[in-house]
């Protein structure tokens, strides 16, 4: 059996998977279901995004991203408008209870960054950053790729 020369996605994976998991157990108390606080994040960073928008930026598909928008918007995180310019298309905006827990999200972000980046030097923490999102930025045309085949 081959081993992987570069081990880095894995990684990343269980990085991911650990910090999703502490945070859907932390926002339990917000009602909030697994994920659905990077729904909130992303529309309170950028009022106005369209569906197609936010699934792109959580390289989600747009099910997914239509599930979760019906559900917070039933508990109050999020408005849907429909755009004026384009009929078929809404613009979602956080509301106030969204904007209150968002800041609530943020601290524990940076909780999780804090501990993530333990004995790291500053110059080390900006590599990581450059390098991942490098990654990201190369893999996303095949994941566009791939999700519309």
């Amino acid at each position: 059996m081959k081993e992987l020369d570069y081990k880095v996605l894995r990684y990343v994976g269980a990085l991911s998977r650990a910090i999703n998991s502490t945070a859907d157990t932390k926002y339990k108390e917000f009602n909030l279901q697994k994920g659905q606080y990077l729904f909130i994040t992303r529309v309170c960073e950028n009022p106005g995004i369209n569906f197609i928008e936010l699934s792109n930026m959580l390289k989600v598909d747009k099910t997914t991203t239509t599930k979760a928008v019906k559900k917070l918007i039933e508990i109050g995180y999020i408005n849907k408008e429909q755009d004026e310019n384009y009929k078929r298309s809404y613009k979602l905006t956080p509301t106030e209870k969204a904007l209150e827990i968002y800041e609530k999200i943020i601290k524990e972000e940076a909780k999780q960054l804090e501990i993530s980046f333990r004995g790291f030097s500053e110059e080390q923490k900006k590599l990581c950053t450059d390098l991942v999102e490098k990654m990201s930025k190369n893999i996303e045309d095949y994941w566009l790729d791939v999700k519309n085949k």
